[in-house]
């Protein structure tokens, strides 16, 4: 890429990162600011030189699909530790390895059943949390690699309440790679793959 371009890039970045900035700040409603959140990311899409569209999908570009908001979705869970386990290994084909060390866990109840997913550190420069996910509407209707919560790397974060994370599942996302083949990410490992679906977030891009 020419300079330009990666300041083009280190520009989506802030943006997205004020982005989420404004929803942890908000004092509406989750669903209000679920929609104003929706509403910028639809702009970033649409108009910013760095989005994840290529030219063509960006001309038939009108937002992206969500899910309708659900407030069962959306919880305020401690993190249980992990300590001395093995990191994972997700090997990119342009990137090479990426190294996820598993540090914590949190447990949430849906309909009365109990489950439970990873939260990794990425492990190189910066570092940062990581949370994927799969669940059973892959494929159908979202996008079959499976779905992100919290990327801090790229500014998804949605906060803290005290000592607890804020887990909503109704900022959902797709990782880059859900939209054109150019892109490359990180998809859930194994142990993130949950045996119900999560009808909230963001949907299959078409």
């Amino acid at each position: 890429m020419q300079t330009d371009s990666y300041l083009q890039l280190a520009d989506y970045r802030r943006q997205v990162f004020d982005n989420y900035a404004r929803v942890r700040e908000s004092r509406l409603p989750p669903e209000t600011h679920w929609q104003r959140f929706r509403n910028d990311q639809d702009h970033l899409f649409k108009t910013h030189p760095q989005t994840a569209l290529d030219p063509q999908q960006v001309a038939q570009f009108s937002g992206l699909r969500y899910y309708p908001y659900n407030p069962a979705y959306r919880f305020i869970l401690p993190i249980e530790p992990l300590v001395d386990l093995p990191d994972v290994r997700i090997n990119l084909q342009v990137d090479g390895p990426i190294r996820l060390l598993p540090i914590g866990r949190i447990s949430f109840e849906l309909s009365g059943d109990v489950f439970a997913l990873t939260i990794y550190w990425f492990l190189g420069y910066g570092g940062g949390l990581f949370l994927p996910f799969k669940d059973l509407t892959n494929a159908a209707d979202t996008f079959a690699g499976g779905r992100y919560i919290l990327d801090t790397i790229k500014g998804a974060d949605l906060g803290r309440e005290g000592d607890h994370l804020v887990i909503d599942f109704n900022f959902a996302y797709n990782p880059s790679c859900a939209y054109n083949s150019r892109w490359q990410c990180p998809l859930p490992p194994p142990e993130n793959q949950l045996p119900v679906p999560i009808p909230v977030g963001e949907m299959r891009f078409i």
